[in-house]
């Protein structure tokens, strides 16, 4: 009775008499024993007062050592349940270990202490399946990053299942579980490397779509960019530097790997920025290619001119700087009429066809001039021979002496055999 109402007083803290209390409670209820039937069995069983003194004090003693009996009954049950739980989680664990030198004598003797690792097995091999045939089509199916996104995760849990199956129970049947279960991991090692390689792939694909997708994001940067430089570009020349931003930035278009989900998109995108970069930029590029053309023209017309400072000059020179006028009137006559630079050409080459107009002149008198004097180098030297023979009389000498003046006469101001024909000239008229 003591012990009783030293429970129903709670004065003891100690938490194993609580659990014992407990226990005692429970056994109480499933064997149908209390302390209070027992406090009012020895209620109803007190000593007789008919009773003689030493009769009344046997009863007693009995009754106490019979109270104190079951009481610590009670108690041995339940340590041995506190200890017996734990004890039992124990064996159960070591029982699921993956070695099958534990679990094959388990499986014979008590194959339902393995249930916990039955199910584990079956849960990951259904959630590796799963996660793998979601993954694939995410990733090889995808019509926006966000599917490639979510495949890697997909990839990476279907990883995490494989790496959770335990190699040993590949081609494994528990045929006590499998009686009442559906096992669907009854795959073999071949078949497990097939989900290990398929898995290595989807990885692989993530990880080039990753890289193709990065690759498109700076493209599509340096398109932004290249198109707002352009639109505020304050002269043509800064208009070209933006042109020639966009369009490097359209051939690295063509540059993403096609078989990834960005190589695609970057596709669509490529056809879309030509059509713009064609529209918005037409009419500057085809300016940009006329002034390339003037300013190729200008430069042979300033190696023309140079080349012709300071004359007379030889024919072989002036043919040179013939055809130094004639590359420029060349480049001047590439420019369309339907592009913006067109007036502008044809200005300058009206100029450099007159230049070339010139040239041919004074090419041609220098011909004529070169070939006057020497033709009459050629008759004075008959002219001398012809005064060595005795036949020679003095009216033929002037004739021909005079034939030779006339020629010498007619080479021109300006030419290179000018000075020298005049000093002959001087010379026969003293002959006369």
């Amino acid at each position: 009775m003591g012990r009783s109402s030293n429970h129903s007083g709670g004065s003891n803290p100690d938490p194993i008499q609580a659990k014992l209390a407990a226990l005692e409670q429970e056994l109480e209820q499933k064997y149908g024993f209390s302390s209070t039937q027992a406090q009012n069995q020895n209620q109803n069983n007190s000593p007789d007062p008919s009773a003689t003194p030493s009769q009344g004090r046997s009863q007693g003693a009995s009754k106490n050592k019979s109270q104190n009996f079951n009481v610590s009954i009670a108690r041995w049950v339940a340590a041995i349940l506190l200890l017996g739980v734990p004890l039992g989680a124990g064996l159960i664990w070591v029982a699921n270990l993956p070695y099958p030198m534990v679990r094959k004598p388990v499986s014979k003797v008590a194959p339902l202490l393995l249930l916990p690792s039955y199910l584990k097995m079956d849960r990951g091999y259904r959630e590796a399946i799963r996660y793998t045939e979601q993954s694939d089509q995410l990733i090889n199916q995808a019509t926006s990053p966000a599917d490639i996104g979510l495949g890697a995760e997909k990839v990476e849990l279907a990883q995490n299942a494989l790496d959770d199956l335990p190699v040993w129970f590949l081609g494994y049947q528990p045929e006590y579980y499998c009686r009442w279960f559906d096992c669907q991991w009854r795959f073999t090692v071949d078949e497990f490397e097939q989900a290990r390689k398929t898995i290595g792939r989807l990885e692989a694909q993530v990880f080039q779509e990753s890289n193709a997708q990065t690759q498109l994001n700076q493209i599509e940067q340096e398109l932004t960019r290249a198109k707002q430089q352009f639109q505020i570009a304050p002269d043509l020349a800064a208009k070209q530097q933006a042109i020639a931003s966009w369009q490097t930035a359209i051939d690295q278009l063509a540059a993403v790997p096609r078989e990834t989900l960005a190589g695609t998109l970057a596709e669509q995108q490529l056809k879309t920025n030509e059509r713009d970069f064609t529209n918005l930029t037409g009419g500057i590029s085809q300016r940009a290619g006329g002034n390339n053309l003037i300013a190729a023209a200008m430069q042979f017309a300033m190696q023309a001119a140079q080349t012709s400072q300071n004359p007379p000059h030889s024919a072989l020179q002036w043919q040179q700087i013939k055809t130094l006028w004639q590359e420029a009137i060349d480049r001047l006559k590439q420019v369309q009429a339907d592009n913006p630079a067109y007036l502008e050409a044809q200005k300058k080459l009206a100029e450099y066809q007159a230049n070339l107009g010139t040239v041919q002149t004074r090419l041609q008198m220098e011909q004529e001039a070169a070939d006057a004097l020497q033709s009459a180098k050629g008759d004075i030297a008959d002219l001398q021979r012809f005064t060595e023979t005795e036949s020679s009389n003095l009216g033929e000498y002037n004739r021909k002496l005079r034939q030779i003046m006339n020629q010498l006469e007619t080479i021109q101001p300006g030419t290179t055999a000018y000075g020298e024909a005049q000093q002959l000239l001087q010379f026969a008229r003293k002959r006369l």
